[in-house]
């Protein structure tokens, strides 16, 4: 009688079963995170086709937890629950500002993975305006939802005597500035180049404003939280963060 066949199937078997426990070892060291961003998105203003903001930083995401071998998704959310859901756990893991939220429930990245940045567009021969203070007396269009990192209080003190005008979307906001309703406008770099992009304005300059800092966060509810942190900050240190971050102008 032929055994051959016998072991050969009982080999293919126990190789069947080793992997299978090695993908459940796997799975159970690094369980499923769930990744909460904002609905209002300071780097696109793209969607995807269920409304939702079309983030670039999800690729960054992406590549982060492929090469780390941690199961994942992605999620939006209104801004106060998605702190909410960080503070609570029920996410797991961001890419934010440094928010004193998220100081006792979250692990940060010693470094910033990305900088957002908030410029100031106009037209014609109006000056280049580089510090907030330099707005004042001025008439300014910014894009509702924003707080451009604090900058809309600084705009809403009648003391400085800016003139603010509220746009519902970036694409408004422009058309607003090529119609002249103000001196300035107020927008993050992505969302704006992507719509100067669509819109094809002429004689529109920009000048940086400021930059805001994001950074890895992680859940302290995560499994072995730190470990995991110094791998993701290790691994997004060999990214090219530039170009998974560039705006969609095409």
């Amino acid at each position: 009688m032929n055994r051959y066949p016998v072991r050969s199937c009982l080999l293919a078997a126990l190789a069947a079963c080793s992997m299978f426990l090695a993908a459940s070892a796997a799975r159970a060291q690094y369980p499923e995170i769930e990744y909460a961003s904002p609905d209002q998105s300071v780097w696109t203003a793209r969607v995807n086709d269920q409304g939702e903001p079309d983030n670039p930083l999800f690729k960054l995401a992406g590549e982060l937890f492929a090469k780390a071998g941690i199961p994942w998704h992605g999620r939006t959310y209104p801004a106060a629950r998605m702190f909410r859901y960080l503070q609570d756990g029920t996410a797991q893991f961001s890419i934010l500002v440094k928010a004193p939220a998220l100081q006792s429930c979250c692990l940060l990245s010693r470094k910033p993975v990305a900088k957002a940045d908030i410029r100031v567009y106009r037209q014609g021969a109006l000056a280049p305006i580089h510090s907030r203070e330099e707005l004042a007396g001025h008439s300014v269009i910014v894009v509702r939802g924003y707080s451009y990192a604090g900058l809309k209080d600084f705009l809403a003190d009648p003391k400085n005597r800016v003139t603010s005008f509220e746009a519902p979307t970036h694409t408004a906001a422009f058309r607003m500035l090529a119609s002249g309703r103000a001196d300035y406008l107020i927008d993050y770099a992505g969302p704006a180049a992507e719509t100067l992009a669509l819109e094809r304005l002429s004689g529109v300059q920009s000048d940086s404003l400021s930059q805001q800092e994001v950074f890895l966060v992680l859940s302290k509810t995560y499994p072995d939280a730190e470990k995991v942190m110094a791998r993701l900050e290790a691994i997004a240190d060999s990214l090219d963060k530039d170009k998974l971050l560039s705006p969609n102008t095409k």
